[in-house]
Formats: C-alpha cells, sequence, structure tokens
C-alpha cells in the first residue's frame, strides 16, 4: 500500500486508503493524475488540468497545465503548460515547461 502525502496540507492524500494501482500499467487516467501529483510536489503551483495524455514506449507523456501568475481579470493570467513524462509504473521520470501562455489566448495554428 501506498500512502501519499498531500503537499500543501501535509495529511494523507484521499487516494492513499487504495491498495496501489502501480503494481500494472496505469491506464492514461491514472497516469494524468500521477503526472499532475508528482508535478504538484516539485513546482510551486498548482495543476489546473491536463490538456493531454500520449502513450510512448517507456509509459505515458501528460501535458499538464498549471496556472503560474494569478491576475485581474481572470483573463490576463498567466498560464503554462508542462511536459510529464511518467514511466510504465506511473513515476516520474523527467518534466519541462514547453509553453507559458495568457489565459484565453488562441492557440497560433
Amino acid at each position: 500500500m501506498i500512502t501519499l502525502i498531500h503537499m500543501a496540507e501535509g495529511k494523507p492524500h484521499p487516494s492513499s486508503t487504495k491498495t496501489s494501482p502501480r503494481s500494472r500499467p496505469p491506464r492514461p487516467a491514472e497516469a494524468a493524475r500521477y503526472a499532475c501529483e508528482q508535478l504538484a510536489s516539485l513546482i510551486v503551483h498548482e495543476p489546473e488540468g491536463v490538456s493531454g495524455v500520449t502513450r510512448d514506449e517507456d509509459g505515458w507523456v501528460v501535458s499538464v497545465d498549471v496556472l503560474e501568475v494569478a491576475r485581474i481579470p481572470d483573463t490576463t493570467s498567466l498560464l503554462a503548460t508542462y511536459e510529464v513524462r511518467v514511466d510504465q509504473r506511473g513515476e516520474l521520470q523527467e518534466y519541462r515547461r514547453v509553453r507559458r501562455y495568457r489565459r484565453g489566448a488562441a492557440d497560433d495554428c
């Protein structure tokens, strides 16, 4: 059994009472959750959501959107997308910021 500690509160994470699913390869939703939890423990900003999950030969690549600078009005806040790689067990392998943008800004197509 794995006990996860919620970094902001120092309390056991709600999912820590379950038996770890890491004994098998994670599903896309699990890989995304693991990526968000592990990224949040390394950077000072909380993830807002996941914008992509891709399977690769070593595990998963998860695009995690993070609020980096909150502003008023909210449409001027700065967000970033981090590329987070987790292995077949859901363990963090690497992460990097790949994009920084203003909330509501359209993608260049």
